[in-house]
């Protein structure tokens, strides 16, 4: 029985900054152990889909930390040896990522059709991605959500096993929403990491 995690990079990074930068970055090594060991499962496979951000011309203090700070946190998604990492690209007009959100979709489709995982999590805060999960689930197919805190696809926990990754104390509250999501606690000691 495989279970694979996809991963939504680029908003997993913006996530993260919000709560941990610009001087420390969450240390993804150290996270998926934490998701591990609170779902107590292992994935087998992990799909890691991101674009990097743009470096302007004269670039300011803010966007040095910014840029330093995504490259501590890919480096250290890039040493997991189970991961594979797609990397999109940005519009060189809008500096608005692209591919990166049609192949994670393409990919939890794909995958489900050719039986290649019985559960998928999928690590994201976009609904967009709502239409693929259902894929899986129509093949008989586990699918899971998993949220940051401050990225959380309120839509998906009306349909599929919701986690929301908690960092703080920080109370959530939800109006008019009947099934509510199941929240993971991690020590933020255990996760982040300064530079």
């Amino acid at each position: 029985m495989f279970t694979y995690l996809f991963i939504d990079g680029t908003n997993l990074y913006a996530a993260q900054y919000e709560l941990f930068g610009p001087s420390k970055y969450l240390h993804f090594p150290s996270f998926l152990k934490q998701i591990e060991s609170k779902l107590h499962i292992n994935f087998d496979q992990i799909y890691f889909y991101a674009s990097y951000s743009p470096r302007s011309e004269y670039p300011t203090n803010k966007e040095k930390l910014y840029l330093k700070n995504e490259s501590f946190f890919y480096r250290s998604v890039k040493s997991i040896q189970k991961l594979t990492f797609f990397k999109g690209y940005r519009s060189p007009t809008s500096g608005k990522e692209k591919e990166v959100d049609v192949k994670i979709a393409v990919d939890i489709v794909d995958f489900a059709h050719l039986k290649k995982y019985q559960k998928v999590f999928l690590l994201t805060g976009d609904a967009d991605f709502m239409e693929a999960l259902k894929i899986p689930s129509r093949l008989g197919l586990e699918a899971t959500v998993l949220c940051l805190e401050n990225k959380i696809m309120f839509k998906a926990i009306l349909f599929y096993k919701t986690f929301v990754i908690k960092f703080t104390d920080k109370v959530i509250t939800f109006n008019k929403i009947r099934k509510r999501p199941i929240y993971l606690k991690i020590d933020k000691t255990k996760v982040e990491k300064g530079y």
